[in-house]
């Protein structure tokens, strides 16, 4: 019992400090009242079920992602489920697309929702629970787009090539300016995504909304149309969620 008690406490740390996301051992041993010693052994086993993780270049200790996928074991109790949903499926009947709702999870985002149209006799399928970096598709850029820029530069830094990385980070200057984005054939040859951001009440990116289509036969009438649904659809479910952001569809 006091090996898990002193577990939840160096969770607790990590969980609930609005300054920082990462922690160093002296830092946690002296919020948990624990000698380095202790501390070292527990966090050790704490990452062999990865309930935290250990950035390996800088030492230092974050939540781990098996909170996560437990966490979606229990998707449907959230209250802001129930937010983004009806609204999902509101825009798949409306675009007769897929529409998915992925989370950032450190250098990777996972997908935790999908509502296919079943009208649809051709329609992309990523699985519930597929982990792709954060560097692909329209989803994930807009994600890093509108993150905090140290944590973006941090992501951007470990995915992208060196030689790269500034004119990255430019293009993630103009997704953040258009607010959305979109992508083609960057996973699955033939197919495309159009992407929004989704944001909390206190205006910090949660999430994306995404349309996945076959790229064929599309004009440029369709695509502005699935544009204006995806952006539109997104704003509504940051505003049930309390966020006061807006954006203008470019």
């Amino acid at each position: 019992m006091q090996t898990i008690d002193r577990a939840m406490q160096v969770i607790k740390v990590l969980a609930e400090s609005d300054s920082k996301q990462w922690f160093s051992i002296t830092d946690l041993s002296k919020e948990c009242d624990l000698p380095v010693s202790t501390m070292h052994r527990l966090l050790q086993s704490m990452i062999k079920h990865g309930l935290i993780q250990q950035d390996p270049h800088l030492k230092l200790y974050s939540m781990g992602y098996t909170w996560m996928e437990y966490g979606l074991k229990m998707y449907d109790t959230f209250d802001f489920v129930g937010l983004i949903r009806p609204e999902m499926e509101t825009l798949m009947h409306e675009v007769e697309e897929s529409v998915y709702f992925s989370k950032p999870i450190g250098s990777e985002a996972i997908i935790v929702e999908r509502i296919d149209c079943l009208h649809n006799p051709i329609r992309i399928n990523d699985q519930l629970g597929i982990r792709i970096p954060m560097n692909i598709g329209a989803a994930n850029k807009v994600m890093l787009a509108h993150m905090q820029r140290e944590e973006a530069l941090k992501i951007v830094s470990e995915l992208v090539k060196n030689d790269e990385i500034e004119s990255f980070l430019q293009l993630l200057t103009t997704i953040r300016h258009k607010g959305y984005w979109e992508s083609h054939g960057e996973r699955t040859k033939g197919t495309s995504s159009i992407a929004a951001p989704i944001f909390n009440h206190s205006n910090e990116l949660i999430g994306a909304l995404s349309i996945g289509y076959v790229t064929f036969n599309q004009t440029d009438e369709r695509k502005q149309i699935l544009i204006e649904k995806v952006i539109q659809t997104g704003l509504r479910i940051s505003a049930k969620l309390g966020s006061k952001l807006k954006f203008t569809i470019e």
